[in-house]
């Protein structure tokens, strides 16, 4: 039954203040149309092509096994809590406590119960645009307000110091930072997250959300830093979120974890108890392996990754009004296409928006891409390289053709 036949009244207020996940939707819509026969290269999802490590398959078939096929503890296995305690040490110089680490079935999980557990109507929640497209329908279905700060492509899509302070008001509860980004890829040196850090050191009724999902996917020699790791004045108020999914090439496994006060934790469980109990048995056991065991191949794929964003940016450059910036980070490029405004195709389409150009390119060269609306920040589109080298280059070869293809 569609929403459309549902009784008058019968979805709630607080469904209808948010939207479906514009990622998962392109997504989905390319997977329509190749399976209708269409040749389509989907560069929508957040999804490493490389496989999970053997040695993490094994363990969760040596856990199926010994019968490790029950329920857990709402708060994940006492053995992945403290590989996520020894974690946050070992790469971060975070101190945590068992008792301060949390599992939730995706990252995504994470960020919905943290903002569950804490918001009101009335809160509000500081979101620097591009921003992934969960953060501000989570705030808005918990009844909070998102406060939209939108970074510059001159700034690498960094947050500033000084838009931060202007944005703070005395209802603002969170700001989530996402470094490196999606959908940018931008990154934060020490002297660039103090800046931020320092803002909030002043403002004490301002807790932070520091999503570091893509920490081991930085390039050019960087060093990843997280905002508690900075300024441990923040550390009472900082929730410190992670997951194995990127790095580790295990989306399907759907664990996401994090450090932080064990007050929120308390509240982030007394939530999942009531909704998703506890992330699946199997998959927590294969993340204590890949938590603690070999971490050698991530320099491997890190230096694939990095590859590939040089194939892209270079290529996306070349294509006629496009502008591609290079990222720092994670596996997104974040391109402009201002100088695609107003031009028509053949049949005589005008590009309005990042939206019309996403729609015409998937229906003229099979290419599907996620509009810049869907992050906040416009005239732009992501691309996921995070797929093979000859996919992408047949993609890019696509969208320059596209693009040379429309008129003024």
């Amino acid at each position: 039954m569609s929403s459309a036949s549902l009784p008058p009244g019968f979805v709630s207020d607080a469904l209808k203040r948010i939207q479906p996940s514009p990622t998962i939707a392109v997504t989905q819509r390319a997977g329509d149309l190749k399976a209708a026969g269409r040749d389509i290269i989907s560069l929508g999802a957040g999804e490493p092509d490389f496989d999970t490590p053997e040695n993490v398959k094994e363990a969760a078939i040596a856990a199926i096994r010994r019968g490790e096929t029950k329920y857990t503890a709402v708060e994940g296995i006492p053995e992945l809590r403290q590989a996520v305690a020894a974690k946050f040490k070992r790469e971060n110089d975070l101190s945590y406590t068992p008792a301060q680490c949390f599992v939730a079935p995706g990252g995504k999980a994470i960020i919905y119960n943290a903002l569950m557990a804490s918001l009101n109507p009335g809160d509000e929640v500081i979101v620097p645009a591009p921003y992934w497209v969960s953060y501000p329908d989570i705030a808005l279905l918990a009844g909070a307000k998102p406060v939209i700060i939108e970074t510059r492509l001159e700034d690498g899509f960094r947050l500033r110091a000084e838009d931060l302070a202007r944005a703070i008001t005395p209802r603002t509860k969170w700001l989530i930072l996402n470094a490196p980004s999606n959908p940018t890829g931008a990154c934060y040196s020490h002297a660039q997250m103090r800046a931020i850090t320092d803002v909030l050191v002043v403002h004490p009724h301002v807790w932070l959300l520091s999503d570091d999902m893509y920490e081991h996917l930085i390039y050019d020699g960087l060093s990843f830093v997280t905002p508690a790791q900075v300024e441990p004045r923040l550390y009472e108020r900082t929730l410190t979120m992670n997951g194995v999914s990127k790095a580790y090439a295990m989306t399907g496994w759907r664990i996401g974890y994090c450090g932080g006060p064990e007050a929120l934790i308390k509240q982030m469980a007394k939530l999942q108890s009531q909704s998703a109990s506890n992330a699946a048995s199997i998959s927590q056991w294969a993340a204590v392996e890949a938590l603690n065991g070999p971490q050698d191949f991530i320099a491997t794929r890190q230096a694939a990754f990095q590859k590939r964003r040089d194939l892209v940016v270079s290529m996306l450059n070349q294509a006629s009004g496009i502008s591609c910036p290079r990222p720092e980070g994670a596996f997104y490029v974040y391109p402009s296409i201002k100088g695609l405004i107003g031009k028509k195709t053949a049949k005589g389409e005008v590009i309005r928006t990042d939206e019309d150009f996403a729609g015409l390119l998937l229906e003229g060269e099979g290419v599907a891409v996620v509009h810049g609306a869907a992050f906040g920040l416009s005239p732009y589109f992501r691309i996921s390289y995070a797929t093979a080298d000859r996919l992408l280059e047949d993609a890019c070869a696509r969208i320059q053709r596209f693009c040379a293809s429309l008129k003024n």
